[in-house]
């Protein structure tokens, strides 16, 4: 089949990689001029699949609520005359709840470790180079309650064979040595020795470069700005080059929106409505000025709920949310606090290790549903098929989700307990 993947991030170069796989024609279109330069471009750079806990946990309203006043909270609401803001929202809140808790955490488990797979055997095949590092994510806690709390994820990721140990402070200093000046701040921990991290834009480029040399087409710099749909199929994308203007009508029996957060307002023409909502994360990539000094081993710091990241001799702090529609500026009150807020806090953890006069900061837009599942499958236009929505877990998800979706347009069923769509937005096939 000949198949128009709009979206060049990790999702949508995953897709067109295992398209490819199965035979297919496939042209890429990304309104950038390259692969992976928005959500996809500095992320927190983890393979987490022991830390996929969806944000609708029971105790998350209250959180949230004292966080309102905070700029530097990890997740900011932002209340605005929108829409689907609000019913994004109260979509959030029916999903904190320990039995929708508890399902949602099962699938997300299956998808990570599904995807875990399919980007080891990837990279075996491809030998792609990306700052890979294989030490594992250890998740530290400030607090008694906190490590209490962490604990229990660690206990209930076990219930789903994801071996996540509970480690005393002591053990969470020998896995990483280089936290020892915040040693006594540091209640305890949890680690899983299976997890990684690594750079998600430099892989993603890479593979789409495997991708055109596959025979993939790729249209940068171009922006779908229409549809031809007849008799409940789509028959072709309208895109425009972002530089000349120039218009062109792409047909193809198969069309994959993998647009992130930018899903949701493209496919509404078409009658397609997503509860999926942009969270802005914000990182800060600093250089290295005393590489012995920093971790090696990629961290979840729980009180600030941010990720740090080894890259090569420079280091990527990431994490918060701010549901704020789809501004990515940093030049606002909030953003600089935020970004600020990265910087100070590895400075508290590793005092010297990184040059903190030379950050670079990133704001990005989460494609988030209310219940952290993404959006996997077919639409009520027989032809026309998501993956999207898959929050602070593309990274993660991506090869299995692009896995996943080939296997269904191919009209074969992935091998996981995972509610994909079949059919219509909201109707569902199980996995």
């Amino acid at each position: 089949m000949k198949i128009i993947v709009m979206g060049a991030g990790i999702i949508g170069i995953c897709s067109a990689w295992y398209l490819l796989a199965q035979g297919h024609e496939v042209t890429v279109v990304e309104r950038q001029p390259g692969a992976a330069l928005e959500t996809s471009f500095a992320n927190g750079a983890q393979i987490s699949v022991s830390f996929c806990e969806p944000w609708a946990h029971p105790s998350a309203p209250l959180k949230v609520a004292k966080w309102l006043l905070h700029d530097d909270a990890p997740l900011l609401f932002r209340p605005r005359l929108d829409v689907h803001q609000w019913r994004w929202c109260l979509a959030f809140l029916a999903q904190c709840t320990p039995r929708a808790f508890a399902a949602n955490v099962a699938q997300l488990v299956a998808l990570g470790l599904y995807s875990h797979e399919a980007l080891r055997a990837l990279v075996t095949e491809t030998g792609i180079e990306y700052h890979r590092l294989e030490r594992g994510i250890l998740h530290f806690f400030s607090t008694a309650d906190d490590f209490a709390a962490g604990a229990a994820g660690a206990a209930l990721m076990r219930r789903h064979g994801v071996d996540r140990r509970v480690l005393s402070r002591d053990e969470v200093l020998a896995v990483e040595p280089a936290l020892r000046a915040f040693g006594p701040h540091i209640a305890g921990g949890t680690y899983t020795a299976s997890d990684e991290s690594g750079d998600a834009h430099v892989f993603t480029q890479q593979l789409a470069q495997r991708c055109a040399a596959r025979g993939a087409r790729f249209l940068y710099g171009h922006e779908v700005s229409g549809f031809d749909v007849h008799g409940g199929t789509l028959h072709a994308v309208h895109v425009i080059d972002r530089a000349t203007g120039t218009p062109q009508r792409l047909q193809g029996n198969a069309f994959v929106a993998a647009l992130g957060s930018f899903t949701a307002p493209l496919l509404r023409p078409l009658g397609i409505t997503l509860n999926l909502y942009p969270a802005k994360g914000y990182s800060a990539t600093l250089p290295l000025h005393d590489p012995a000094a920093a971790a090696t081993v990629s961290l979840l710091d729980d009180s600030r709920k941010i990720a740090i990241s080894r890259l090569g001799n420079t280091v990527r702090i990431a994490g918060t949310a701010e549901l704020a529609g789809y501004d990515t500026t940093l030049t606002s009150a909030t953003a600089q606090a935020r970004c600020a807020a990265l910087v100070r806090r590895y400075e508290a953890l590793f005092p010297g290790a990184a040059d903190t006069s030379q950050p670079h900061f990133w704001a990005g837009l989460r494609p988030s549903t209310p219940d952290n599942l993404p959006l996997i499958g077919r639409t009520r236009i027989r032809n026309l098929w998501l993956n999207t929505g898959h929050g602070t877990l593309g990274w993660t998800h991506g090869a299995g989700s692009g896995r996943a979706l080939a296997e269904l347009i191919s009209g074969r069923r992935p091998a996981l307990a995972f509610r994909f769509l079949d059919g219509a937005v909201g109707a569902t096939a199980a996995g």
